[in-house]
């Protein structure tokens, strides 16, 4: 099967998820129904309406986006550290996401005397502007150390190196805060799709949206990047602003989505090996777009199954995308070996 063809499917198959994703949930909603709500037909009973309207049609646009940059930004991280297990939080910037909502979070009881879960939208505001100082903060570091040394290992390593001490200043807080601010935290770090909505959904979206397809113009780079450092630098290209390129953007794309989503794992991870197995091809031209297409696919899934019928309230992404992605994974890394003996 050609390229083109597979890039269709990929593309009628992330359709069909983000329209499954506005047909299904908790609440049965017919078809005509939702076709009608989406037309803007107010005469469609309220409750369909602030159902469809307030939280499905927001779930799906944050999934489709969030899925598609994490994939990517996975696909840049492999491709910088030539490391299969390399993925959007390799370099700690999850990890300063996460430490910048625990400082928020769970110092607000202690020190402002009100938990920051009972602020309501405030709230959420303010951990998100936190994940993003957090997120960009550690970001800042791991450029300014990539500066200082050579070896993609040694910044991965010092990246790894980050994430811990970040981990561990959590826990301290974590044993210092009330236990209302350390379950508003928890619940955070499981991830979500359904945070976003309404004018931060636009904002969400819009960021996305821009940022997705001044990624591709990295591609060619990327390529190149695969013939190895030395092949690369004869041929012109400037090692170190390339990777301080796309470690930039990779780094961008999770902090905006650990902001507005939490931090959700393993699907920066699978993808960019799902789309290798489908494609038979490490053409970043390829890979790209279908990152993007097989990451949103993937996300919408994953919302899908988290609020499926019969379910009261929703399962944590994050336990949807491990039991969705592992097996992923381990099947297409199990069909490389086989295919390499």
């Amino acid at each position: 099967m050609r390229v083109a063809s597979k890039l269709i499917l990929l593309l009628a198959g992330a359709v069909v998820f983000f329209v499954l994703n506005l047909l299904l949930g908790t609440v049965k909603i017919p078809v005509e129904a939702i076709l009608r709500i989406l037309m803007g037909d107010e005469t469609v009973s309220e409750i369909w309406r602030n159902i469809v309207i307030s939280s499905r049609v927001p779930q799906a646009l944050t999934a489709t986006v969030a899925g598609a940059g994490l994939a990517v930004s996975g696909l840049q991280m492999q491709t910088v550290f030539r490391n299969p297990l390399a993925g959007p939080s390799v370099l700690g910037i999850s990890n300063g996401a996460s430490l910048g909502v625990a400082c928020v979070v769970l110092m607000s009881g202690s020190l402002g005397g009100v938990a920051l879960s009972r602020l309501g939208y405030l709230g959420d505001a303010a951990m998100s502007i936190a994940a993003i100082v957090g997120s960009l903060a550690v970001m800042a570091l791991i450029l300014y150390v990539s500066q200082k040394v050579k070896g993609s290992v040694t910044l991965l390593i010092i990246g790894v190196m980050i994430g811990y001490l970040a981990t561990a200043v959590i826990g301290v807080l974590k044993f210092f805060s009330a236990e209302e601010d350390v379950k508003a935290y928890v619940v955070w770090g499981l991830g979500s799709f359904a945070r976003v909505s309404g004018d931060q959904m636009m904002l969400f979206v819009g960021l996305m949206t821009g940022l997705l397809p001044l990624s591709m113009l990295l591609s060619k780079a990327m390529n190149i990047l695969l013939l190895g450092d030395y092949y690369a630098s004869n041929l012109g290209l400037n090692l170190r602003r390339v990777r301080l390129l796309v470690i930039s953007c990779s780094g961008i794309l999770v902090a905006i989505v650990t902001a507005y989503c939490g931090p959700i794992m393993f699907i920066g991870l699978a993808v960019p090996h799902l789309c290798r197995a489908i494609f038979q091809t490490s053409d970043h031209r390829i890979l790209m777009p279908a990152t993007m297409l097989t990451g949103a696919s993937l996300a919408l899934v994953c919302n899908l199954v988290a609020r499926m019928p019969g379910f009261e309230g929703a399962l944590p992404v994050n336990s949807v995308t491990a039991l969705v992605g592992a097996p992923i994974i381990a099947n297409v890394l199990f069909r490389r070996h086989q295919s390499m003996e």
